[in-house]
């Protein structure tokens, strides 16, 4: 074991025998001038707690420090394409309007994530569909004027 991850397993140990919680143990918490917080925070994430030697885990589980379990580093992003965006667009649209009560100004920057976690930039959606309502089915308007939209509503004049 290197000799700077037993010092500061040493402190982390010093203060849960002192009556810390690991839990309590978290980033910003210092022992000396080491931040001990975040040294354990860090031996917690699963890439580092698989890297550790078997003592060292042994010892972390000693003190009742366990991995975390692997979570998902960037938020889940609409795939590329047609496929699927005006479905998501108008189930971004729907939940925006069950929370505010109402589909008026949509700042163009605002972002709606869905339940699966999916992320749908509302007020881009928004704008790209009325600027391309001529290039949409009768169907997607009567969809889009159903969920309060009121330029779908009039018919787009076609060239």
């Amino acid at each position: 074991m290197a000799v700077d991850w037993q010092r500061t397993y040493a402190a982390v140990a010093r203060l849960v025998a002192l009556g810390a919680g690991v839990e309590e143990i978290v980033p910003g918490a210092t022992s000396g001038a080491v931040d001990v917080g975040r040294w354990l925070a860090r031996q917690r994430d699963q890439v580092v707690w698989e890297g550790l030697a078997e003592g060292q885990r042994e010892h972390l589980t000693a003190l009742g420090v366990t991995p975390l379990p692997p979570e998902q580093k960037t938020p889940v992003r609409a795939p590329r394409g047609g496929s699927g965006g005006f479905e998501r667009g108008c189930a971004a649209l729907a939940q925006y309007r069950a929370l505010t009560g109402t589909t008026g100004l949509v700042s163009r920057s605002h972002i709606e994530t869905l339940p699966d976690g999916t992320e749908v930039k509302l007020g881009v959606f928004l704008a790209n569909t009325k600027t391309r309502r001529a290039k949409l089915s009768a169907a997607q308007l009567q969809q889009l004027a159903a969920l309060g939209l009121q330029w779908a509503e009039q018919t787009p004049s076609r060239v």
